[in-house]
């Protein structure tokens, strides 16, 4: 599966993804959703063959979790991607994923996004150094609240042109206006049903649907100036 599939369909991407495995045991406090093949191969087709962000571009994918972003990032032409993650138990599944689909592009790193939205020296060595960020970051639940933010500051900071992420559509106002402080231009590309499975103890329903917007947050110039205030 080394080979890059630039043209490939949607449907055919999403039928590659379902062979990526996922978490065995989901950790509630990371707010371990998985990214289903259906909404990772919607995200991903529509970054390449809309504003074409991934062939031959650089890609971090923040909470990369078991990698199912950042694979489909790479069958569709990524030269270089970039998964963070601060699990041990979800960088070792990803890898063996990458093992699996004979994956030599994409490189992993343990790292703490939220740490990464303040001043820290890795911030500034990886700042400005992807052309797109991808991810599915925790919607803030929980002990989380503010991490979906946090996860955006990152993704803002690492990525020099676009971002594309997942927000539950009942914080869509908040993003909005977080987006329009920082002076990035944010679009909501889709909405989506998101489907969550009962894979944690305090799931009472066999599984809830809940609505998401698919967001493009693209730089300006003056969100690039404002880039070095950020990591202060």
């Amino acid at each position: 599966m080394a080979k890059a599939f630039c043209s490939m369909k949607r449907k055919e991407l999403e039928a590659f993804l379902q062979d990526v495995d996922g978490f065995d045991k989901p950790k509630v406090l990371l707010e371990q959703y998985p990214t289903t093949p259906h909404i990772a191969a919607c995200m991903l087709h529509t970054v390449a063959s809309t504003f074409d962000d991934l062939a031959g571009k650089s890609v971090a994918d923040l909470g990369v979790g078991c990698g199912i972003l950042a694979i489909g990032a790479e069958m569709l032409g990524a030269s270089y991607v970039l998964g963070i993650d601060i699990d041990e138990d979800a960088l070792s599944v990803c890898a063996n994923n990458l093992e699996e689909f004979e994956m030599t592009n994409v490189d992993l790193l343990k790292a703490n996004v939220r740490h990464l939205a303040r001043c820290s020296e890795l911030a500034s060595r990886l700042q400005g150094k992807f052309d797109t960020v991808v991810m599915n970051p925790p919607f803030g639940t929980k002990h989380n609240q503010g991490i979906d933010v946090d996860f955006l500051q990152t993704g803002l900071k690492l990525s020099s042109n676009a971002l594309y992420s997942l927000h539950k559509s009942s914080t869509r106002e908040h993003i909005l206006k977080k987006a329009q402080s920082w002076g990035v231009e944010a679009t909501v590309l889709a909405e989506l049903r998101y489907n969550l499975d009962n894979t944690l103890k305090f799931h009472k329903k066999k599984s809830v649907d809940i609505d998401v917007d698919f967001i493009r947050l693209v730089h300006t110039q003056d969100s690039l100036h404002r880039q070095k205030d950020m990591l202060s």
